[in-house]
């Protein structure tokens, strides 16, 4: 579990991003891969002690492709230098919601959980819908003090509380919103020890689940658009 190989080929990808380069040098992103997947075969051990849904999951079926999509952007590097990976019950897919890491260089690496992926409207409907109903428990849920410490919600929002939902609402604010999700920043030297690391994802992990748990419930019986 070699996060420094990690660190070190993520380092020198963002100062030659070009397919040149990367196919030259695909053994050691081979080698920086397997090292990320090893990495998060000893998260899902950890998560799994709270959370035996994402137990059984093969940690290269939970990773993103380096590869940009660079169609619609400014920027024509064709690799996006970091390692990302999804853990949740049904794998990498935005739904049901679980827990996201993303490891870059530059103090921009961190630990995510919720919804981010705010383009499926029916999702997002569903969940207003159990805020606007379920909004006690959501207060309580992100009051919580430990929850409070570590964590703001965040999200894509709209201006104003859209149509079929109170101007007033106790929980407007979130309301607004079309994606509701965490984010802990982490720094590089937060990666250098590798154990140390885990112990500490794990933890912030665990104080995540009520979030997740709370989404996933808003979005019990969510189906993935079919392309």
């Amino acid at each position: 579990m070699n996060t420094q190989f990690i660190m070190d080929y993520l380092s020198a990808l963002s100062m030659h991003n070009n397919r040149e380069w990367y196919h030259a040098n695909k053994e050691d992103f081979k080698k920086a891969n397997a090292e990320f997947e090893v990495l998060l075969q000893r998260l899902i051990l950890e998560i799994g002690k709270f959370d035996s849904s994402i137990l059984y999951h093969n940690p290269k079926d939970l990773t993103f492709k380096l590869v940009r999509d660079t169609r619609f952007s400014h920027d024509k590097s064709p690799y996006n230098p970091a390692f990302r990976a999804h853990i949740s019950a049904k794998g990498k897919l935005p739904v049901p919601v679980g827990y996201y890491l993303m490891i870059k260089l530059d103090n921009q690496s961190f630990l995510g959980g919720g919804l981010f992926a705010d383009m499926f409207k029916d999702a997002t409907t569903m969940v207003r819908d159990y805020i606007a109903l379920n909004g006690e428990e959501w207060e309580k849920l992100i009051h919580e003090p430990a929850f409070e410490r570590n964590f703001t919600v965040k999200g894509t929002a709209l201006k104003n509380v859209p149509a079929g939902y109170e101007k007033e609402h106790p929980q407007a604010k979130y309301l607004k919103c079309k994606s509701w999700y965490l984010e802990y920043s982490l720094k590089d030297e937060d990666l250098k020890d590798a154990e140390a690391f885990v112990t500490k994802a794990a933890e912030l992990f665990r104080m995540m689940k009520p979030f997740n748990d709370y989404l996933n419930k808003a979005l019990a019986g969510f189906q993935m658009p079919t392309r």
